[in-house]
């Protein structure tokens, strides 16, 4: 049987043992590039705003995925959001006993399409749905333009 012969038979299908050297390299793209710029030197959550469609994404994104248009308009998410879902790792990456259990969750913001999943810095019989949160950055000097810049949202002082 070739490449090009199709076969609904699963008994004739060929293999071969070995590995497949695969690289990934993600970019985050012009949109991310200047969320991440604006998070490590101003300490600000940026998002897209559609006019048209007048939604605002989070992550942002370079075109609205209702109506295809360009995004330029960019706005500051507000300063706390909520949280919509959470769970509670005990594990880590290894699959070993985590030295004391995280709490991830989804926050949203008020008017923003989308959203995070980040660390809650909080202990996790405090964490319920509607918990409002706000982000923890590293200190200035410390931000190196990534994701990790916010170290954990917290819960928010009233």
């Amino acid at each position: 049987m070739t490449f090009i012969e199709k076969t609904t038979d699963h008994r004739k299908l060929r293999r071969w043992e070995g590995n497949i050297e695969a690289d990934y390299i993600y970019t985050s793209g012009l949109a991310g590039e200047r969320f991440f710029t604006e998070l490590r030197k101003n300490g600000r959550i940026l998002a897209t705003h559609c006019p048209r469609c007048d939604l605002t994404y989070l992550p942002p994104r370079m075109y609205c995925e209702r109506c295809l248009a360009e995004l330029r308009d960019w706005k500051e998410v507000p300063a706390t959001g909520r949280v919509e879902a959470f769970t509670v790792a005990r594990l880590d990456e290894e699959g070993h006993e985590a030295p004391e259990p995280q709490v991830w969750a989804f926050i949203k913001f008020p008017g923003i399409h989308g959203g995070f999943v980040h660390i809650v810095a909080a202990p996790e019989e405090k964490v319920k749905r509607g918990l409002e949160v706000r982000p923890r950055l590293k200190p200035q000097p410390l931000r190196t333009g990534e994701i990790t810049d916010i170290e954990a949202f917290e819960p928010a002082e009233h």
